[in-house]
């Protein structure tokens, strides 16, 4: 009965913290979406400035560290809580969404940054900079929303995971 209990209290510690840290990197998805990204695209040439670091608002350490640290967090929820087959089983599908979103996010968002970013240093603006701001402006709507969906997912499994303490 020890060993159960003591199971469950770090399955229980690993999974809010993982979705502690979902909901605070939603927040900062939010906050990002709605105020430092239509700056930029709303007049990109003038804007994209914002976007270099050691000029503007240097965001790549910050999300490199905040996925860096919810992804440990996730993968030690999916280790303490895998012999909970309910809560493992939904984990694994979350995890699943969270790496096909990550994997576009690195694919598709992250370089058009850093060609964004290159763009403003050398004041090299393409033709189609509007039409690519405006379009990653739109997917990244999607994107925020996807990770939305997939840290509520979160809240039925630590409910269920309370509900199956012993």
């Amino acid at each position: 009965m020890e060993t159960a209990t003591h199971y469950f209290t770090k399955a229980e510690i690993w999974l809010c913290t993982t979705t502690l840290l979902y909901f605070l990197m939603n927040g900062a998805q939010i906050f990002e979406t709605l105020v430092f990204v239509p700056k930029w695209v709303a007049s990109p040439q003038e804007n994209l400035r914002l976007l270099n670091d050691g000029n503007g608002v240097s965001l790549k350490l910050f999300w490199i560290v905040f996925h860096s640290l919810h992804e440990l967090a996730f993968l030690l929820a999916i280790f303490f809580c895998w012999k909970i087959e309910p809560v493992r089983n939904g984990l694994l599908g979350l995890f699943v969404l969270h790496i096909a979103v990550r994997a576009w996010t690195l694919g598709y968002f992250a370089p058009n940054i850093i060609d964004f970013q290159r763009m403003a240093q050398t004041n090299n603006f393409g033709e189609d900079l509007i039409s690519r701001t405006a379009l990653w402006q739109k997917l990244n709507y999607v994107r925020v929303l996807l990770y939305l969906a997939i840290s509520i997912g979160f809240v039925p499994l630590c409910v269920k995971l309370f509900h199956t303490r012993p």
